[in-house]
């Protein structure tokens, strides 16, 4: 599955278990972009992903999350460990 139809599907399946309708990200986007990103059609940016991320009361890292847990053949104990281990061997602080 291509990476722009799992984050519609991760972003619908998370707008859907949290009971929000498109309309209730009207503050952030469009009805309109909102389906086209949920139909795997566009891609949202950084800034768009904390913004939608923000309305479902996710941290925008869930919403990937949930979009390569449904692209690969992963659990999320194995992707977290593989996040952790390529985290921990880079200095944050610089």
């Amino acid at each position: 599955m291509e990476l722009k139809q799992s984050f519609g599907q991760a972003l619908r399946m998370l707008r859907t278990t949290k009971h929000l309708t498109q309309e209730d990200f009207s503050q952030v986007s469009s009805r309109t972009y909102l389906s086209s990103l949920e139909r795997g059609l566009k891609s949202p940016t950084l800034e768009k992903l904390e913004c939608l991320a923000s309305v479902i009361d996710v941290h925008p890292v869930t919403l990937l999350a949930c979009s390569y847990l449904m692209d690969e053949e992963l659990s999320l104990d194995d992707l977290l460990l593989r996040v952790r281990g390529e985290l921990s061997g880079i200095s944050l602080a610089e």
